[in-house]
């Protein structure tokens, strides 16, 4: 996909004092399903004294993908929170007092954490969730909040003081949201669902774009992931997920730094004596 630069930034005025509390960011592409957003979120507590909107104007031919997009957005807000949202959400049962339980529960279980969303997964096959969507009604799966690797792009809640954003190398609007979550788990945060309850008017699609994303996603994180020798100018070191690597490369660390020393020393030695 051809990169472009971001589209029309567009701002509700905030009428609060100071910095708001909440920064509402999303990608528009249908403004008459945004307005509907927006009139959910204001009857839900989410407004002009606490709440900023911030949207990227997606409509036409020509738009930004969600990587570089939501990178806008949140280099854009001004909020503590930062909640990443798709158009076609609405707020329904829980609101601004609901979600501020929710953020003071995980400030309690884990002062680093970074995002908090209604839906992820956490681990291989499970999934947890609290939605309401195509899928089903009132949907509450696990036992909330818990941590997860990876969150849905329909709602996510980014801690602005913990500045974790998209991978500048992805592109498109599909797996942002297990991006952001690996990016964050790099940088020692967590992500978490929390008992938030929402409707979501989509249950998502797979096309050609979508299963092209995912490949892109698994050769990026595949290689930045993948083990390696770490070189500084004052260690070496063996970086691996496996125990057996990194334990081979402690053994072999000391005795491969005093070979490449060596190397290095007699390739001197050869050159001066040209």
């Amino acid at each position: 996909m051809e990169r472009c630069e971001p589209n029309v930034l567009t701002a509700a005025a905030y009428g609060g004092t100071g910095t708001p509390r909440y920064s509402v960011g999303t990608l528009v592409t249908n403004i008459e399903q945004y307005a509907h957003m927006r009139e959910s979120f204001a009857a839900h507590g989410f407004d002009g004294m606490n709440s900023e909107f911030l949207y990227l104007d997606n409509r036409g031919a020509e738009q930004t993908g969600a990587f570089r997009g939501l990178n806008v957005l949140l280099h854009a807000a001004r909020g503590r929170y930062v909640i990443l949202c798709h158009q076609d959400v609405l707020l329904i049962d829980d609101g601004a007092a609901a979600l501020e339980r929710c953020l003071a529960e995980l400030d309690q279980r884990d002062a680093n954490w970074a995002l908090a969303g209604n839906a992820g997964g956490l681990g291989a096959g499970a999934l947890v969730m609290r939605i309401s969507d195509p899928h089903g009604v009132d949907r509450r799966v696990g036992d909330l909040p818990v941590r997860v690797m990876s969150l849905d792009e329909n709602f996510i809640i980014v801690k602005r003081s913990a500045r974790v954003g998209c991978s500048a190398d992805l592109e498109g609007f599909h797996f942002y949201g297990a991006d952001l979550c690996l990016n964050a788990d790099v940088a020692g945060h967590s992500a978490w669902v929390i008992d938030f309850h929402l409707k979501h008017l989509s249950g998502g699609r797979k096309n050609a774009d979508f299963f092209a994303a995912q490949e892109a996603f698994r050769l990026k994180w595949s290689h930045a992931l993948r083990p390696r020798w770490m070189q500084t100018t004052c260690a070496l070191m063996r970086l691996s997920g496996s125990g057996i690597d990194r334990a081979a490369g402690r053994l072999a660390a000391r005795p491969l730094a005093g070979l490449m020393r060596r190397m290095v020393g007699q390739r001197r030695a050869a050159k001066a004596a040209e």
